[in-house]
């Protein structure tokens, strides 16, 4: 499954987002910020994503994304300038991480499953967001995502790098700002963010099976190396 250069967040687009928001991370290092602080402060910007989008505010909720994915760009750039990268500091990113998808999905499926607006609402009562199917979409898609990190993450505790799949999480983070895009467009928006959560759905749980498919892989060539290694003893 090849996607358009756009979609695939590549190391280029993302340098040059990087030089995008150095003065940020100038004044960040002069300020002598934790880059723990940072990871900290894109949770809490994921959780005021999700109540945004538990009032069907798509195109707020985008904003709050991209503040939030800007600080899980800057955290680990921080912790390097600074020389304050720690095990622990990986693993913390790490979990909040996860927490921070699970608080951005949690709020879509909030409004999609109908539930009550906690504050005042542009779009409360919008009979086109109740969607049975689009919350279990949004289920897929954190399901994939979780999966996706699982799957890297046990791979790497047996000795395997698995950085391999195309939608990892830059990839993620770019695919849901297009999603809150295409869900800002009036008369329209609702439906376009369904379709696209549909394709997000679809492509997170693909690259889960690429990293199982890949890993499954590597274990059977080292399998056939040790077989083959036995029979010339």
């Amino acid at each position: 499954m090849r996607l358009p250069e756009f979609f695939l967040f590549n190391l280029r687009t993302q340098q040059v987002y990087k030089e995008i928001i150095n003065p940020v991370l100038n004044l960040l290092v002069r300020m002598r910020i934790s880059p723990n602080a940072v990871t900290t402060a894109g949770c809490v910007l994921s959780a005021v994503a999700g109540l945004i989008f538990s009032t069907g505010n798509i195109y707020l909720g985008g904003w709050m994304v991209a503040l939030a994915g800007t600080c899980d760009i800057l955290d680990g750039n921080l912790s390097r300038r600074t020389g304050r990268s720690s095990r622990f500091g990986a693993f913390y990113d790490s979990c909040l991480d996860r927490l921070s998808e699970a608080f951005i999905f949690m709020g879509l499926a909030w409004y999609f499953s109908g539930g009550p607006s906690l504050f005042w609402s542009p779009n409360a009562g919008n009979p086109d967001a109740y969607s049975p199917v689009t919350v279990m979409l949004i289920i897929l898609i954190i399901t994939g995502s979780f999966l996706t990190s699982y799957v890297k993450a046990r791979a790497e505790a047996a000795g395997i790098p698995c950085n391999v799949g195309r939608i990892q999480r830059p990839q993620r983070f770019v695919l849901l700002l297009l999603s809150c895009m295409v869900g800002s467009i009036p008369g329209v928006g609702i439906l376009l963010l369904k379709i696209s959560l549909g394709f997000f759905a679809l492509l997170t749980n693909f690259t889960a099976v690429q990293r199982i498919i890949y890993v499954g892989k590597v274990f059977l060539q080292e399998k056939e190396v040790n077989a083959g290694r036995d029979t010339q003893n």
